[in-house]
């Protein structure tokens, strides 16, 4: 009753005048959350944008939400995982983002994992593997050492509490849509599970930083320690910009930014290109002609975040002649904007040849397609995120021809998505590698791949 009546009085205050975007009709208490019960929330989001338009107002709970599906121009999760928001990734903008995104430009790179991911698998040749399994455990080990300088000795869990907080982190959870009712959060548990996983990571983070500031300390070690992540954090941290102060937390919310972030959409995306293209063997005929030609001679689909990362209106504005009130949450589909017919022929198909004489590009500029946003708080690991993705892809490609285990038919590939921060697929992607190129000398052929970077 309690939360009947005081749902009541907010709704009466509240948005009473405003001149809101069209939306659903809103049920007392829940809002418009039971339109997302049975489906994925990307996809459902979509559906809704179609009969209210690409500029729709939902109330997800208490929490008033903007919803943008077409190009025409803070949850519980990021409280308590990335440190009280004070990570790249939901840092509010101000002097404290923009230096966290200077230091975020650097780019460290591991072609060994690389030339390791390619072996092993022509090592299994002939036989099913776990693509997904392989392309993860590489990408982890790539930002591990981008992170740390070297394998992480409790990589493995530490990667494991990165995949939890990526789930968590996707939102519409009880606790994000009713911030105010402390008892649910209780009810729910999800307050207790972020914060199991908070002082895990927590742990093993203090622990690495720890270790890099005793070899700093050493001359031995100073003269001989990689400029990791770690590293340029802590040397920002003592002769850094006297205005902005950075403690040992905010390097710990950057610190599992770059492996929540960085792993999961990168691995999703070489999941999902290998996912289409053996369901599509005329696509993946063509992409291996091109490459081993390329070689030789020296997706807008599946983005890996269908739904961009929630932003709040610091300032009230105007957008088509609606309201969007100061606090209001924004959410952006990307997802649905590549899968608009009004701005992509035949959008459910796969065809990577429609980008072949198109001007379209990923960094921001084309409002139809933001696979890692736009403005200034697009993805500040662009770079490193096409390291990690390219040339593994490319080198599957070169070296191997691939078949679906068991005789499966390549129309027969289950396609089913999980729901996330990254949209990955639900079941593992299983492939039996045909090797059709030797895997030695892997470093000379992909010199070409690493001199764009």
């Amino acid at each position: 009753m309690f939360m009947v009546l005081k749902m009541r009085k907010k709704s009466k205050t509240n948005h009473s005048t405003i001149n809101l975007p069209p939306g659903p009709w809103k049920l007392p208490i829940i809002g418009n959350m039971h339109q997302f019960l049975g489906s994925l929330h990307h996809r459902a989001l979509r559906d809704l944008s179609k009969k209210h338009g690409p500029l729709m107002h939902l109330r997800l709970g208490e929490v008033s939400t903007i919803v943008i599906s077409s190009p025409e121009p803070s949850i519980l999760a990021t409280k308590i995982l990335s440190y009280g928001s004070t990570s790249i990734a939901f840092a509010p903008y101000g002097n404290y983002w923009r230096q966290l995104r200077k230091i975020c430009s650097l780019e460290l790179l591991c072609l060994k994992r690389v030339s390791s991911l390619i072996k092993r698998i022509a090592s299994k040749a002939g036989s099913p593997v776990s693509l997904t399994e392989e392309v993860s455990s590489t990408i982890s080990g790539i930002i591990s050492r981008a992170a740390f300088g070297k394998k992480c000795k409790e990589q493995e869990t530490f990667i494991s509490v990165a995949k939890e907080a990526i789930e968590m982190g996707g939102g519409f959870n009880i606790a994000d849509v009713f911030p105010s009712f402390q008892l649910l959060h209780l009810i729910s548990g999800v307050r207790t599970k972020l914060e199991r996983l908070h002082r895990e990571a927590d742990r093993i983070m203090e622990n690495i930083i720890n270790e890099h500031k005793a070899k700093a300390k050493t001359k031995a070690g100073e003269a001989a320690r990689v400029e990791d992540f770690v590293v340029v954090l802590l040397k920002f941290q003592e002769h850094g910009d006297s205005e902005f102060s950075s403690t040992t937390d905010n390097i710990k919310a950057v610190i599992l930014d770059i492996f929540s972030a960085g792993s999961e959409t990168s691995a999703t995306t070489v999941n999902w290109a290998m996912s289409e293209m053996i369901k599509h063997p005329r696509g993946m005929k063509a992409a291996q002609d091109e490459v081993r030609e390329v070689l030789d001679r020296k997706g807008e689909l599946h983005p890996p975040g269908p739904l961009l990362l929630p932003r709040e209106c610091s300032e009230s504005c105007v957008i088509n002649g609606y309201e969007i009130p100061i606090k209001t949450k924004v959410l952006v589909n990307v997802w649905a904007k590549g899968r608009d017919p009004k701005y992509w022929s035949e959008p459910e198909r796969f065809d990577p040849e429609r980008f072949l004489d198109s001007s379209i590009d990923y960094k921001g500029t084309n409002w139809d397609y933001l696979p890692f946003g736009a403005g200034r708080r697009i993805c500040t690991g662009i770079a490193f995120g096409l390291i990690n993705v390219e040339p593994p892809l490319a080198l599957f490609l070169y070296h191997f021809d691939w078949k679906l285990p068991s005789g499966m038919r390549h129309e027969e590939l289950d396609m089913t998505e999980f729901f996330g921060v990254a949209v990955r697929r639900k079941h593992d992607l299983n492939l039996i590698p045909i090797l059709c190129r030797c895997v030695e000398g892997i470093f000379p052929s992909l010199g070409w791949a690493w001199d764009r970077y």
